[in-house]
């Protein structure tokens, strides 16, 4: 059984071409925000808000978060959160830090998250 927490704000998923630099507008404080460089593309996840405007932008979806920290030697903590997803047919897009990991649910299907994830022993608090 793990602790989560909902954050209060919609996020956003999105997608910048390869080596684009790090947009200006992403916050610097507050909120969570996730870059990832590849050789392809440039990911962020961030408060909708701060969606960088000449990005490809999916939106909105809500972001939970694993009270943490997770010691990095834990095992199956994402599975125990995405298989109920799964089974709900609930699509996710996650994403971990040092200290915990973070998922992603669509907004039009945050109801059907939570019933999923309460109903594996999962406890959701608002953020």
């Amino acid at each position: 059984m793990l602790d989560l927490d909902l954050l209060p704000e919609d996020y956003a998923i999105c997608r910048l071409p390869a080596g684009s630099p790090l947009p200006a507008s992403l916050p610097v404080e507050g909120g969570v925000v996730s870059v990832a460089w590849t050789p392809d593309e440039v990911s962020i996840v961030c408060p909708a808000s701060y969606a960088p405007h000449d990005a490809a932008v999916e939106t909105p979806w809500r972001c939970l978060r694993v009270s943490g920290p997770v010691n990095l030697a834990q095992t199956g903590v994402l599975a125990s959160l995405v298989g109920p997803l799964a089974d709900a047919r609930v699509n996710i897009c996650a994403f971990s830090t040092y200290d915990t990991d973070y998922l992603l649910v669509p907004a039009v299907r945050l109801d059907e998250a939570l019933a999923a994830l309460a109903g594996a022993g999962h406890r959701v608090h608002e953020a």
